[in-house]
């Protein structure tokens, strides 16, 4: 049996007096793709920002290797857990050479020489070894995501989140990204995914978690969800997407 990663417990998130979750509970195996998916505004994004610490939480535990996660430990916690937003946030004024390596140069102490190395092969894997030397308003936006991507991978995290990578990509963009996401999962990459891509939550999840107004719904391999939803909120969800 794979070993937990990560656990989620009891998470309580309000904001404003308003509980955007409520009261979630997530494990996430070594090597695990778990897929969020659910309506827009139930809390997707909210739970990883939660998981990554970006968000204060008012209630629960979310714990990473047996550890709680807390104040003492963020700097930690930050190396172990890599984020992919939506908005790719690189630097302008930087090169991506040095949007990549700028972390594990200041961050992790790592040579410099050793993560430029390590960079250009990972640009190279995901198709943008000639663009090492450009700047973000020279790509894009497939590339920038995808570069956004090579960044979280340099830090050697132990899980990756990923927040709707592709909702502000033109749909033939979207492909590229998806395409190097799979060849993660194959990989071996433990991740967790929020995302509106049906046909992909299907092909990449180990597991598909459905979330509706701050509580998981629903929670199964995604044969099983997409073929067969337990709940009738899920089906009304689903009826939306054409499968094949």
């Amino acid at each position: 049996m794979a070993e937990t990663l990560l656990q989620v417990k009891d998470l309580i998130k309000e904001y404003e007096g308003n509980r955007i979750l409520d009261g979630v509970n997530l494990e996430i195996e070594q090597g695990q793709v778990v897929v969020v998916v659910g309506p827009s505004g139930c809390g997707k994004s909210t739970l990883l920002r939660c998981i990554n610490a970006l968000e204060p939480i008012q209630g629960g535990q979310v714990i990473l290797e047996g550890k709680t996660v807390g104040k003492d430990n963020l700097e930690e916690l930050r190396q172990k857990i890599g984020m992919v937003f939506q908005s790719y946030d690189l630097f302008p004024h930087l090169s991506v050479l040095d949007n990549i390596t700028i972390a594990p140069i200041k961050v992790q102490k790592r040579k410099k020489e050793e993560v430029q190395a390590e960079a250009r092969e990972l640009l190279k894997r995901v198709g943008l070894e000639d663009k090492a030397n450009s700047y973000p308003r020279q790509l894009s936006g497939g590339q920038k995501q995808r570069v956004a991507i090579v960044r979280a991978l340099c830090m050697h995290p132990e899980i990756l989140l990923f927040d709707e990578v592709t909702a502000a990509l033109d749909p033939e963009m979207v492909r590229e990204v998806l395409d190097v996401m799979l060849d993660l999962a194959k990989q071996g990459r433990t991740m967790i995914i929020v995302t509106h891509e049906m046909q992909f939550a299907k092909a990449v999840a180990d597991k598909v978690v459905f979330i509706d107004q701050g509580k998981i719904l629903e929670e199964a391999a995604p044969e099983e969800f997409f073929i067969n939803p337990k709940t009738e909120r899920a089906k009304q969800f689903l009826n939306v997407f054409q499968f094949d």
